[in-house]
């Protein structure tokens, strides 16, 4: 059977790239990702292709094409695939294709580390492709640490929670560019935030 791998290459950094994921990686005909994520494999040499927002459903349509010609096809996915990775839409498609996943370090993960949250513990939400959903609203009232990708900026997340009622002087922290050079961990309170300007790339917690 064709065969599709997804591997997870964690929050950034070649540092939290797994043995397996490399090896995957190494042995692939046609490797896919976004251009942070191939730019991890500028060594290896297979032909690469380019996934950006503007692409995917081709992209992916594409991977399931070249698997089932007989390409050995690996798709790269930032974190750990399951979560806000590419999974899910590569399973609506892949009908009749074998997926193996190998998973990686998500930057939830990389943030409960270095918070040194238990984040069994921890509410978990992702806004990735979703927009800001009034569940959170609910979460934030049961005790509980709330950890979030955000959907676009800790900006916008930040004034949807003041409008909605929540104490400004709710303590949170940013994490940013986990894993990077110039990562960044503030830890401050809900209002203070409204007009600082992050990264795309942040987790947001709120205590």
């Amino acid at each position: 059977m064709s065969k599709i791998h997804i591997v997870g290459i964690g929050p950034g950094s070649m540092e939290y790239l797994t043995f397996k994921a490399r090896k995957v990686v190494e042995s692939a005909d046609i490797l896919i990702g976004s251009r942070r994520a191939l730019e991890l494999f500028d060594n290896v040499d297979n032909e690469k292709l380019e996934l950006g927002a503007g692409n995917m459903e081709e992209i992916f349509n594409l991977a399931v094409y070249k698997a089932g010609q007989g390409n050995s096809v690996t798709l790269l996915s930032t974190g750990d695939p399951g979560f806000s990775g590419v999974l899910k839409p590569i399973l609506k498609l892949a009908d009749n294709i074998d997926v193996e996943v190998v998973p990686g370090i998500s930057s939830i993960q990389m943030c409960a580390a270095k918070l040194q949250i238990s984040w069994d513990d921890a509410n978990i939400i992702t806004m990735h492709g979703k927009g800001i959903s009034n569940e959170i609203i609910s979460m934030l009232s049961n005790g509980k640490p709330t950890m979030i990708l955000p959907n676009r900026t800790v900006n916008e997340l930040a004034k949807f929670l003041l409008e909605n009622g929540i104490d400004p002087a709710r303590n949170i922290a940013v994490c940013e560019k986990l894993t990077y050079p110039d990562e960044r961990i503030l830890k401050t309170t809900l209002k203070d935030v409204v007009n600082k300007k992050f990264n795309y790339m942040c987790v947001l917690v709120i205590y």
